[in-house]
């Protein structure tokens, strides 16, 4: 496995991203809270210069990228939109090409959104793996460097954020994480050692993609097609084997959220504290309106991972009950 980062190296990816990221809010709400018998904290990840948690390692792999290749003439990634995002913020920053591969029908606000920070889109396949298994052999003909969903670099970065929820908050008892490959739980893993908390953590996917969740439980790798039609930030059919054995090790549960939660819970977000929640960015939210009676009487945190909905899924929310 790689090492998780240590809480020097975390601090010091802060100080890198702070000028472009400031630190996101940790709030109370108490029209989601009532009821639930529980203290409830929402980590605001949405309130970042592109509305998702993955800038942060975006940030440090092209700073890392840079140092290591510094004559690198752009790179690549696959994605669904907000990894995407996130390498063509850093790309733009740092000067470099960025070239985004994303499957077909993806949400169209995304698209969008990275080709106006200036990156080339090419629309491949009909899920996530086509579109990095194109990916890889674009990178090779075009001479960029692919920039992996996973990696170390991505982990320290995106480990800030909780950093920045485990230094606001004290004594947590849970934190709710959506998993799309796992470096948003794993940067929340690697925090909670460095801090030696005894915070659970709960990780969360869609229903219909349910790759890590079957193989939490099963114990072994596990791929599985994904069919969510709300969350594509976790539309994840075959887990990142490295990302699988530290969510095996520091998970307390994997727990599943359907489409239909998910919607639900997007519309809580959206009435209750007025921000917009992308499908998989509601799915901490939804997983503990899910099963809040097992944290009665405790402090715990829910992660908004994202804020990218498209139009057509806010209209969808705005007209459920």
């Amino acid at each position: 496995m790689i090492s998780l980062p240590s809480l020097s190296e975390i601090e010091a990816a802060g100080v890198l991203i702070r000028p472009l990221v400031p630190v996101t809010p940790t709030y109370r709400w108490p029209l989601l809270e009532a009821g639930l018998g529980l203290e409830l904290w929402v980590k605001h990840e949405n309130h970042t210069p592109v509305g998702a948690f993955k800038i942060r390692g975006g940030l440090v792999y092209l700073d890392e990228l840079k140092r290591a290749e510094p004559g690198v003439p752009g790179v690549i990634a696959a994605t669904t939109g907000n990894h995407g995002q996130s390498i063509a913020y850093a790309a733009r920053e740092s000067g470099l090409r960025a070239v985004i591969v994303v499957p077909h029908g993806n949400n169209p606000e995304k698209n969008a959104a990275m080709r106006a920070l200036g990156a080339e889109l090419v629309e491949h396949g009909r899920e996530f793996q086509d579109a990095l298994e194109y990916s890889r052999d674009l990178a090779a003909r075009e001479g960029l460097h692919p920039v992996p969903s996973f990696h170390p670099w991505l982990v320290r970065g995106v480990a800030t954020y909780g950093l920045e929820l485990f230094r606001s908050v004290d004594d947590l008892d849970a934190v709710f994480v959506p998993i799309g490959l796992g470096s948003g739980f794993c940067g929340l893993a690697a925090v909670r050692e460095a801090l030696g908390l005894k915070t659970k953590l709960i990780g969360v996917v869609s229903a219909h993609a349910p790759a890590y969740a079957l193989s939490f439980r099963q114990g072994e790798f596990v791929e599985q097609s994904s069919t969510t039609r709300v969350a594509e930030g976790v539309a994840c059919k075959t887990p990142n084997r490295e990302a699988l054995d530290y969510i095996r090790h520091y998970a307390h549960d994997i727990v599943t959220v359907t489409d239909d939660e998910a919607v639900a819970a997007m519309g809580d977000l959206l009435r209750s504290t007025h921000n917009l929640a992308e499908g998989s960015g509601a799915l901490a939210w939804a997983a503990l309106k899910k099963h809040h009676n097992e944290w009665q009487g405790q402090r715990v945190a829910v992660i908004l991972s994202g804020g990218n909905a498209s139009t057509a899924l806010m209209r969808e929310v705005m007209a459920a009950p």
